[in-house]
């Protein structure tokens, strides 16, 4: 039995670009050992990564763009600055490799199906899957910052109430790192490691506002170097003001926060809603026609 003109066509393009595929595998062996050191369960199928990594090197991608400069700052919120180049190379080989598997499952899934919108509905999947392997250090960014706001307050207080009591800010700081849980909590040990191994105090106060990136810590950040240049007396009284800041701008993300989750509550209520009012009017109207 002969198939269809269509089938053949589609069928053809899709051995194309399944042979283009298995001669950049073949061709990409010389750069594994690259994502070898990747964690698995975090990066799934990083065995294949090299695959995306030799069509970049083919297309002599240089990595220049404005996108990937932004590309970069965020990479340094989440990675140490030297490791920046080696994750953004691995964010684009990622997110390459998923597209053209996406791609390529769109043929495969025809040849088993002969349901023709399974092509276009790969292409998406391809480009929403390459969309969000490139935009994954946002919402980690992101997902990063609302845990670091949420013990930001918490931290202002107590640094305030102990260097208020006469406490030094470097014992304060080593003090609070050492008791408590959370991302905040972790970037303030980094922090008491740092000046452990050399780096000075005000520095390392620097590198926690840069690693931090929020504008709230930022300034925070800025505060504790103000104050530890000019003495403890006035940085407990801009700590003081800086906690109460911190307290309103708290209290605003947390309506913030309540708005939405009220405004997602919305779109069941209004289903089951619905679903009511057609078991009620449904009968009515079943009833009305057999009358």
């Amino acid at each position: 039995m002969f198939l269809p003109i269509l089938d053949l066509v589609v069928l053809g393009i899709g051995c194309v670009f399944l042979g283009i595929w298995l001669l950049f595998f073949l061709q990409s062996k010389k750069y594994d050992s690259i994502f070898q050191t990747l964690d698995e369960k975090e990066y799934p199928l990083k065995e294949l990564y090299s695959t995306g990594y030799a069509v970049l090197e083919l297309a002599h991608y240089n990595y220049k763009s404005k996108y990937d400069r932004k590309f970069r700052q965020e990479l340094e919120v989440l990675y140490e600055k030297k490791y920046v180049e080696f994750y953004l190379r691995v964010a684009y080989a990622r997110a390459l490799t998923y597209g053209m598997l996406l791609f390529l499952s769109g043929f495969i899934l025809y040849g088993l199906s002969g349901e023709i919108m399974l092509l276009p509905l790969a292409v998406v999947y391809s480009g929403v899957a390459i969309y969000y392997f490139l935009t994954e250090s946002g919402q980690k960014i992101k997902k990063r910052s609302e845990e670091l706001l949420k013990d930001f307050s918490e931290v202002v207080s107590k640094l305030a109430l102990l260097t208020n009591a006469g406490m030094i800010l470097r014992e304060a700081w080593e003090l609070i790192a050492g008791a408590g849980q959370g991302t905040f909590y972790e970037e303030m040990r980094l922090s008491v490691d740092e000046m452990h191994n050399g780096i000075s105090e005000v520095e390392a106060y620097r590198r926690f506002g840069i690693r931090c990136m929020i504008p709230e810590v930022k300034k925070f950040s800025a505060t504790l170097i103000q104050g530890t240049e000019k003495g403890n007396k006035e940085l407990t009284t801009m700590l003081q003001e800086q906690s109460a800041e911190v307290w309103n701008v708290r209290k605003q993300n947390v309506r913030r926060e309540g708005e939405k989750a009220a405004s997602k509550l919305m779109l069941p209520i209004f289903m089951m809603f619905i679903g009511i009012l057609i078991m009620v009017v449904v009968p009515i109207f079943t009833n009305l026609g057999g009358v």
